[in-house]
């Protein structure tokens, strides 16, 4: 482990001294790679005797989504937690079995939103110290991570943990790049562009693929890409998830700096302790999740309004709504009916693969 770190520290010092040009971009290219790939390796460890069950940092996903909080040590991150799941969740918040972080789930606007702690992840988790490791695997299946900052000194605090979660693997708020990429048997490392790289060039993109020990490949460079780009998609184990930075305590500034802190993006100031501006962070946190929510009908009775079935964005057609009922739903299936902004005339009968929209009134019609 400890060798790993060393290359790692190395490599890092390398690059900081290393000026950024023309001349030296295609030997950081490289370095980029070098790093990319050892901190694969303190992530996921080669193997060696399984370390045996040891603390588990294993959360079972309950509701409909699931939201991380990270922060340094007393910058009312539980504060925030407790408030928000005590004031918005249901009396029986006690799903915590054995888990070490579930703090509570919230009801919002009929969706069920896991809240989670994930503690340990700042000091120096990626460098595979503690119970990071686990923390991080929590981490990346999280659908919005949630970054809880102290107003009076944000900036530091921000970049040490972007620079974590970034040496995780995990993006935030960006979107993967746009790069085609292909492995082939032979033919050599082919690199089309269709617009003008600024950064890239054949030559830098062949080193970087000889890192991972890839010499035949096509390459499609679709927008103007960074060798950090070109080694995300090499790599392959990224998760692009989108974030917000709550800024704590603004009960210790003057308004004037809070209207500044309003222009920032992706940003909420709030104060947990005196549950200031929640209903602001709650709607920023819907808007980033992307939920979708739909209401069933029983034949015969009027729509169930209080709990609907929630699906991710990303998977809302009928199919996905049936298997988030039931299974075997969808072998009896014969076609269901719409009400709702996506379809033409209400009821609208449509089948298995139609999209549903947020809202949407569904009856399904079994055979």
């Amino acid at each position: 482990m400890s060798s790993t770190l060393a290359k790692i520290a190395e490599i890092e010092a390398e690059m900081a001294r290393t000026q950024k040009n023309k001349a030296t971009a295609h030997h950081l290219g490289l370095l980029k790679a070098r790093l990319a790939k050892l901190r694969r390796e303190l992530i996921t460890p080669k193997g060696g005797g399984g370390g045996g069950p040891g603390e588990g940092f294993d959360v079972a996903k309950t509701g409909d989504a699931r939201i991380g909080f990270v922060g340094f040590p007393s910058v009312g991150k539980s504060t925030l937690l407790s408030n928000l799941a005590g004031v918005y969740s249901e009396v029986a918040a006690y799903e915590f079995t054995t888990l070490t972080t579930v703090p509570g789930v919230i009801r919002y606007k009929g969706a069920k939103i896991q809240l989670l702690d994930l503690p340990g992840i700042i000091e120096g988790a990626k460098d595979g110290k503690g119970r990071g490791r686990q923390v991080i695997a929590v981490a990346r299946t999280c659908n919005l991570i949630l970054i809880v900052l102290d107003v009076l000194k944000p900036l530091g605090h921000k970049k040490i943990i972007e620079n974590e979660l970034e040496g995780f693997g995990i993006r935030l708020n960006s979107k993967p790049p746009n790069i085609g990429f292909k492995k082939k048997d032979k033919g050599g490392i082919n690199l089309t562009a269709t617009c003008p790289q600024s950064e890239l060039d054949a030559e830098t993109v062949k080193s970087i693929l000889a890192e991972y020990k890839i010499h035949n490949a096509d390459v499609t460079l679709r927008s103007d890409a960074t060798a950090d780009d070109l080694i995300d998609v090499v790599e392959g184990n990224r998760v692009y998830i989108p974030c917000i930075y709550v800024l704590n305590k603004i009960d210790q500034i003057s308004i004037e700096e809070l209207d500044i802190i309003y222009k920032v993006p992706h940003c909420v100031p709030i104060s947990a302790h005196h549950r200031w501006n929640f209903d602001d962070l709650l709607e920023k946190i819907w808007d980033y999740l992307k939920l979708v929510r739909i209401y069933t009908k029983p034949k015969g009775q009027l729509p169930d309004y209080t709990s609907p079935v929630v699906l991710p964005y990303s998977r809302t057609t009928v199919e996905d709504f049936c298997m988030k009922i039931h299974k075997n739903l969808i072998k009896e299936f014969k076609y269901a009916l719409v009400w709702g902004l996506s379809v033409k005339h209400n009821p609208q009968k449509v089948g298995k693969d139609y999209m549903l929209e947020d809202e949407d009134v569904i009856q399904i019609v079994k055979k």
